[in-house]
């Protein structure tokens, strides 16, 4: 408590109250609303409130406040008074005070106005206060009175200011206080105040106020606040900061205002109302359009008040006009009461449905953030974002077109803009600063992507206006030159001029009198008597092209036709002297652009891509099965596809699985100020695709910003208490590519994965539309891989012609491969995403010859491209996507190349082997002949099974026998998924000891039958907790040999013979010498030779056998990765508090890391950040391989043999795997050099790193 003056005599201790000066403009009391109604109140703040962003939204209680160095004891005094209310002010403090800001005022001062809101039922027309306000005023009073100060309501007003204004009867102040007035009411219960203290800035002179603590009004407790948390708005973009007026911003690169970016609206029929919509939340299976129609409209702005609506109609019935109706109409000069008008409208309803922004008139929607806006309407769904242009009510917005079938992964990006008018220095140099920065924005953030760029330029085209200005010295030589030169952006940024391109086939405009630079134009004070009284008697009375349309299409985007609408109409036809009715000043212009599709021939790959595509020749089915429906029918039949009862069921687990994991309940509970970590729970595979079957396990990808130990100890943890629920661990899955939980949920399989990615789940799902090259991608080759499986079927969801088709004739291919024994990846056969991307060029290739065709039609084509296919020397791979560089170089290694889309690795068949390559061709025979002699579908299905046939279709088969009598069920799956997975090193040792014998390996385990009736005889009853498996498990599995030559000689044979026993030995000496997988004391394994007879002997059928539940613990003991996972009790804890402000939560263990890493991994730009530590040459490596904008050709890598010392190689000769003969390993690599130039840009020595920007410096 303050002391009292020493000049003062010394009252009693009980009578002591200090009395403070309330006079500093330093602190302050007040109320700040809850966080999320900032943005609303902050769009309008930005533009007009020069307190922003120095004060966040507040109502002020006491301002002045007492001085910095009282407010210790200041604050205790009113807790103090606050903690001992009487029992009126107790009953009206409980539940806080309810604040409700509805209505506009304005306080007149000698220079300027403030214009602000405040609860229209506060006060009466006398003054008098009434119930609504009786709370705060109490309140107030009640603070003043703890500070002994005067407690008289003179003078203070409950408000919220939202900006000033300088002249009270300008049309400018009208206009913002209408404005203001159309803000949706701000409601909230105060149940806090906020103390404010200024922060001042040495350096640069200003200041901002910062939080110094909260009072609790219910009962006077006070919390103390500091760091981080006491600041309103975090330093840097995306919060509508700006520059000063005036101040040059050499920055060439737009910037995405998260403040003035909002949601598109689209009005709803049944509650006549337009509703904001985020196209990204629902799925959509796309527009069928094969052209795109553009259109843009300066529809001119009232600038005097009151506005007059005169013009409104005319606007309308010329936006609708035959000649200018679009897809998309960007429309310039927006007010909010045009905006009200236009949406009002049905038939503008009824032809746009999407609009950017809603209408202000309405009472939930927030008005214009300008008096001049920018607005997109559509026909199709779209999001929007701004980019600033550094000054106030200046920038572009830029709308993606994502809902347009069959233009792959990448929307059209239209960017609206209207960019500063008037012919001096400053404007045309402001124009140049716009356009680079709206093209950088464009290059950085949508790269690959096809761009519009549509809206009023206000560039002069007139040579004679250019040179008025230049005889008035209003614009100088230099600023001539550089209005000459912004052309050369568009052009350099590949932008075509729509009215270019289509102005050499037009032959209507009149030339005569026109001037360089005239023809075309659109703002045409001659002809247009809006534009001559806008124009005035001064000297731009010339006519100018100022609104444009600029195309880059990407080989999506074809300019077809160009049009201006809103030319001038006569009122009376028949009369001479009636005078043109313009409704602006301005003509619109229109573009139609073709969409070149994946199935159009001009959306061609490069040369080099040419060369290596394998043309599909397409095929008709044969008149038996060429009925449309045909397929779907028979794998209805046969139960192939789903029911909707499954379909729902699976939907139905899927939600469950996220909700747990996710703990959205507990989420809910927690404070809304409390910032959570992003976790994402997306699905992959199958069914992400939709192409699943009832037999399909469903894949689940989580992504988030905490370790995998972590994840997974939590998740565990979750699931396991929610078995109630029907959740069911099965076992937990270790691989080189990371962990993965086998669960049931519903009794539907699920493989749960995670990824830790942070910045990838703070961004998703923008960040599927990230181009590659991008730094949010520079992350570790493990992290990669796992991404690899949901950036895939994004592709393919998006660049498929038509998915319906996909996804069945999907599910045909997946039925017959699984018959056939050609389904498993583990084996080398086909895998769920090599037939995607085998069906997805066979679609795009026929679409694009052919155009679209039957489900029927494709099958027969698919299989008969692939039967002759040349699989040995050609690759397969998606040339749409694919089309300028393949960035791929196959090896001996691969007898299969299937491409897939993204790295780390994109040969997807990395497993097959020479003899699965040779089935899968006399498979794809086999199927074609099949066809044409099947009488249905169904036939060609369900002809006898494959299994039958293969066990008689050798003369000799390898069998490798399997025992497991282990107690642990967990580790007999492990021991059986690593024997399967070393299966391929067998055959390809057999293949390189034998290569006379065509070796085929069925993709399944079998058992014995008397075996497996045993296991499952009805005598053997179950006790209460008794498992239904056996613990003595016996199996095998078989592959069948054949002479590639007949004409073989019995030495052959004999030498063929004594090779596969040897291999065969060698391979039980590998296995068994594994002790991590293999213990003698409870499995078993032998390889051996065995004839068809004797074979026959043991009555073999394929195993069906599902192994038992998850045992927590029992594999994690035996891991020696230090995989250390944290108590239960602080898993809940580490789920909230990871990552919170930006900081990793400090685990109370010491955790290893082996290899550097365990921890979540960050994606940062390692270019700025030189902190980051020395990347390893296997980060080095990858970037050199994989970064499109690197030629790995062009490098060599630096290394030190141990006989001659350092050498060099091709980056792309270098070995990467271990079984290699010529592998090296890493840590020999001692630099990488690029040849063109030759210079280092790795070196270990000297920790000299340019790929990643990270210059290290030399430890000591």
């Amino acid at each position: 408590m303050a002391s009292p003056p020493s000049s003062l005599p010394s009252p009693s201790p009980s009578s002591i109250q200090p009395q403070f000066s309330i006079t500093s403009h330093d602190t302050a009391l007040a109320l700040v609303p809850p966080q999320p109604l900032w943005p609303r109140l902050d769009r309008l703040r930005a533009l007009y409130d020069k307190a922003y962003p120095k004060w966040p939204p507040h109502v002020n209680l006491v301002y002045p406040f007492v001085r910095p160095d009282c407010l210790d004891a200041a604050v205790a005094q009113i807790v103090s008074a606050l903690s001992q209310p009487s029992e009126e002010e107790a009953a009206w403090n409980k539940d806080g005070i309810e604040v409700c800001l509805d209505t506009v005022g304005v306080f007149r001062h000698k220079r300027d106005n403030t214009i602000y809101l405040h609860d229209g039922h506060g006060y009466g027309n006398d003054g008098e206060l009434e119930k609504a306000a009786a709370g705060l005023v109490r309140l107030r009073r009640e603070v003043l009175a703890a500070l002994a100060a005067s407690s008289s309501h003179s003078g203070y007003k409950m408000h919220l200011t939202v900006g000033q204004s300088e002249d009270v009867e300008s049309a400018a102040h009208r206009f913002l206080v209408d404005k203001v007035g159309l803000m949706p009411p701000v409601r909230w219960t105060a149940g806090e105040m906020q103390v404010l203290v200024r922060e001042r800035d040495e350096q640069g002179g200003g200041s901002r106020m910062r939080l110094w603590g909260v009072i609790k009004v219910a009962d006077g407790t006070i919390e103390r606040v500091a760091g981080k948390k006491a600041l309103f708005y975090e330093d840097g973009e995306g919060h509508g900061l700006r520059g000063k007026e005036g101040q040059e911003d050499q920055e060439e690169v737009g910037q995405k205002d998260l403040l003035q970016s909002d949601l598109p609206y689209h009005f709803e029929e049944k509650a006549a109302r337009w509703v904001p919509v985020d196209p990204r939340a629902s799925e959509t299976e796309g527009v069928q359009s094969r052209s795109l129609t553009v259109a843009s409209y300066n529809v001119l702005a009232e600038f005097e008040w009151p506005p007059s609506k005169a013009r409104y109609p005319m606007l309308v019935d010329n936006i609708l006009a035959r000649d200018a109706i679009a897809d998309v109409l960007v429309l310039q000069e927006v007010t909010d009461g045009f905006l009200s008008f236009l949406l009002a409208d049905p038939r503008i309803r009824d032809a746009y449905p999407f609009c950017s922004h809603g209408p202000p008139d309405q009472d939930d929607v927030e008005p214009l953030p300008n008096f001049l806006n920018i607005v997109v309407l559509s026909k199709f769904a779209f999001d929007w974002e701004y980019v600033s242009f550094h000054r106030k009510h200046k920038g572009a917005v830029v709308a993606r077109f994502g809902g347009l079938q069959g233009l792959g992964p990448r929307p059209v990006i239209l960017a609206a803009v209207h960019l500063s008018h008037g012919l001096t220095d400053g404007a045309v140099a402001a124009k140049k600063t716009d356009i680079r920065r709206i093209i950088g924005y464009l290059s950085g953030t949508y790269s690959n992507h096809p761009w519009i760029l549509a809206g009023d330029t206000n560039i002069p085209t007139s040579s004679i206006s250019i040179d008025a200005a230049l005889r008035k010295k209003s614009i100088s030589e230099l600023t001539a030159n550089h209005l000459a030169n912004l052309e050369d952006l568009f052009a350099e940024a590949q932008l075509d001029d729509a009215w270019k391109v289509s102005v050499a086939n037009d032959h209507a405009d009149n030339d005569e009198g026109l001037a360089e630079g005239e023809r075309g134009a659109t703002w045409d004070p001659i002809t247009n008597d809006a534009a001559a009284a806008m124009a005035g008697s001064g000297a731009n009375t010339r006519p100018q092209r100022y609104d444009r349309i600029f195309v880059r299409g990407e080989g999506v985007l074809e300019i077809s036709q160009f049009n201006m609408f809103g030319l001038p109409r006569r009122i009376d036809a028949n009369a001479s002297d009636s005078e043109p009715a313009c409704a602006s000043d301005h003509w619109g212009v229109r573009c139609t652009l073709n969409l070149n599709q994946c199935g159009d021939k001009s959306d061609g790959p490069s040369e080099e891509i040419s060369s290596l595509i394998v043309p599909v020749h397409f095929k008709e089915a044969p008149e038996a099965l060429a009925r449309i429906g045909s397929v779907k029918e028979s794998l209805l039949e046969l139960g192939v596809i789903p029911t909707e009862e499954e379909t729902l069921e699976r939907k139905a687990a899927f939600e469950l699985l996220k909700r747990l994991l996710l703990d959205t309940s507990a989420l809910n509970t927690v404070a809304t100020t409390r910032s959570q970590p992003r976790v994402v729970v997306v699905p992959v595979g199958s069914y992400a695709l939709d192409v699943w079957t009832s037999t399909s396990d469903m894949d689940v990808l989580c992504i988030g910003p905490f370790s995998s130990s972590t994840f997974f100890a939590l998740a565990s943890q979750r699931l396991r208490k929610a078995a109630a629920q029907g959740i069911r661990i099965l076992r937990r899955v270790r691989a080189n590519t990371g962990t993965m939980l086998e669960i049931e949920v519903h009794e539907i399989k699920m493989d749960l994965q995670y990824c830790p990615a942070t910045d990838v789940a703070e961004r998703w799902p923008d960040a599927l539309r990230i181009p590659a090259s991008d730094p949010i991608w520079s992350l570790s080759a493990q992290t990669l891989c796992k991404l690899k499986a949901v950036r895939d079927v994004d592709y393919l969801r998006r660049s498929l012609p038509d998915l319906a088709v996909f996804r069945v004739a999907h599910r045909f291919i997946k039925t017959w491969a699984k018959s056939r024994g050609t389904y498993s990846a583990r084996f080398g056969f086909l895998s769920g995403i090599q037939i995607s991307i085998l069906l997805t060029r066979v679609c795009k290739l026929v679409a694009r010859e052919s155009g679209p065709r039957s489900v029927e039609d494709i099958l027969v084509t698919f299989f008969s491209h692939y039967a002759s296919f040349g699989w040995a020397t050609k690759m397969a791979f998606d040339p749409f996507f694919h089309k300028q560089r393949l960035q791929y170089t196959r090896t001996p290694r691969e007898p299969l190349s299937i491409l897939g889309y993204f790295p780390p690795s994109l040969n997807t068949a990395l497993a097959a082997s020479v003899s699965s390559v040779r089935t899968l061709s006399a498979e794809f025979l086999r199927a074609i002949e099949s066809l044409y002699s099947a009488s249905s579908w169904t036939s060609f299905l369900s002809s006898p099974t494959a299994t039958a046939d293969f066990l008689a279709a050798h003369r000799t088969y390898i069998k490798l026998d399997v025992q497991y009598w282990g107690l642990s069920h967990t580790k007999g799956a492990q021991f059986l998924g690593w024997l399967e997975s070393r299966c391929v090193l067998l055959l390809v040792d057999l293949q390189r000891r034998a290569p006379n014998l065509h070796t085929r390996m069925w993709p399944a385990r079998f058992v014995e039958r008397a075996e497996a009736d045993n296991n499952t005889s009805p005598e053997h009853t179950l006790e209460e907790g008794e498992q239904v498996h056996e613990r003595d498990y016996r199996g095998s599995y078989l592959i069948g040999l054949d002479k590639l030559d007949p004409s073989q000689t019995k030495e052959d044979l004999k030498l063929s013979l004594g090779a596969l026993q040897t291999a065969l030995s060698r391979f039980e000496t590998q296995m068994r010498g594994d002790e991590r997988y293999f213990d003698a004391r409870s499995c078993w394994l032998s390889a051996g030779l065995v004839n068809q007879a004797e074979l026959g002997k043991l009555n073999l059928e394929p195993d069906s056998r599902e192994w038992g539940e998850y045992n927590p613990g029992e594999d994690e003991e035996e891991e020696d990765d230090s995989d250390e996972e944290e108590e239960v009790d602080q898993l809940d804890d580490a789920w909230q508090e990871d990552n919170d402000e930006g900081a990793a939560r400090k685990s109370k263990k010491s955790v290893k890391e082996k290899g550097g890493g365990r921890r979540p991994i960050a994606s940062i730009d390692l270019r700025t950040d030189k902190t980051r530590k020395f990347r390893t040459a296997a980060d080095a490596m990858n970037r050199i391989r994989w970064d499109p904008q690197l030629d790995s050709s062009d490098y060599v890598v630096g290394y030190e043999d141990r006989f001659t010392g350092a050498q060099e190689r091709d980056v792309e000769a270098w070995k990467s795997e271990q079984t290699d003969e010529e592998f090296i390993p890493q840590h020999r690599i001692l630099y990488f050099r690029r040849k063109s130039d030759s210079k280092i840009v790795w070196d270990r020595r000297t920790r000299w790193d340019e790929l990643f920007g990270n210059e290290g410096k030399a430890s000591t």
